[in-house]
């Protein structure tokens, strides 16, 4: 990832270890234990943010307790920009913080600050899901650009961002990795994960495996039969096989599962399972 950072390819995302934005999460010592088995598993990727955060558990503050001092080859992406603060979500476009130099700047402090860091590995920004053509993507990474040129960032990166966004950000600085919303059953992005590849940049989808909306099909449950795997593993094994730049950060607050998407790197789709699956 931005040419001199080195992960496997199945992170970790760590948004459900606190219920944000809605949903159940896990106790303390579980995330805690989550985190560190992760690392255990050979996960050196992990997906936070600062806005990870809801009633007094907050997901920067986990990782730091769990895994501080960090291993050297340990590499945490955050991000910043829209619905950065939960009193933004809201508001009108106009209003919002999240995307202003300020805000940014803001944004950037409090995850060095609740990760213990001196500068972030990866930071994201994440543009906003409605009024596009208020909140354009140049002044943002502009104000990211100047953090990083003060030390405080090592790479930047694009969230929730289409194929325009896509190549104005890269005319505008170096790109680490986009982080958009991509899965088996939502495909919008196939071009966006091509250009990607063919540019040697990353590709995060998040919600991997559906998110709210967990994936379910009955191509699925035949390919994950004829495996002895779960839907959620060949969902993982399909997106790694769909690009080699694909890399995964699927989140959970069960040791169980950590396990189970852990194991999805092994498991290899045969040309019939990725016949039937597109």
């Amino acid at each position: 990832m931005g040419g001199d950072l080195g992960v496997a390819r199945i992170g970790y995302g760590a948004m459900k270890l606190t219920g944000w934005p809605k949903g159940e999460r896990p106790g303390r010592e579980t995330a805690l234990a989550v985190l560190r088995r992760a690392v255990e598993l050979g996960v050196n990727h992990i997906d936070t943010s600062h806005y990870y955060s809801r009633d007094g558990v907050a997901a920067n503050e986990l990782i730091r307790e769990a895994l501080s001092p960090y291993p050297d080859d340990l590499v945490i992406v955050t991000k910043v920009g829209a619905l950065v603060e939960g009193s933004d979500l809201a508001r009108p476009a106009a209003e919002k913080t999240g995307l202003t130099p300020d805000g940014l700047r803001r944004g950037v402090e409090a995850n060095l600050r609740s990760l213990g860091v001196d500068r972030l590995d990866v930071v994201n920004l994440r543009m906003g899901d409605l009024d596009r053509s208020q909140t354009p993507l140049a002044g943002p990474l502009e104000a990211l650009l100047a953090l990083r040129e003060e030390g405080l960032i090592r790479h930047l990166g694009v969230s929730n961002v289409t194929a325009a966004e896509f190549e104005q950000a890269r005319a505008i600085a170096p790109i680490a990795c986009v982080q958009n919303l991509y899965n088996l059953a939502r495909r919008d992005d196939d071009p966006l994960v091509d250009a990607c590849a063919q540019a040697g940049i990353a590709y995060v989808p998040f919600f991997p495996v559906g998110g709210f909306q967990p994936l379910t099909a009955a191509r699925l449950d035949a390919v994950a039969a004829r495996h002895a795997a779960t839907v959620p593993q060949v969902a993982l094994a399909w997106l790694l096989a769909r690009s080699p730049n694909i890399l995964l950060i699927p989140g959970t607050g069960s040791l169980a599962h950590l396990e189970e998407n852990v194991a999805a790197g092994s498991l290899k789709l045969t040309a019939e399972d990725l016949a039937d699956l597109d």
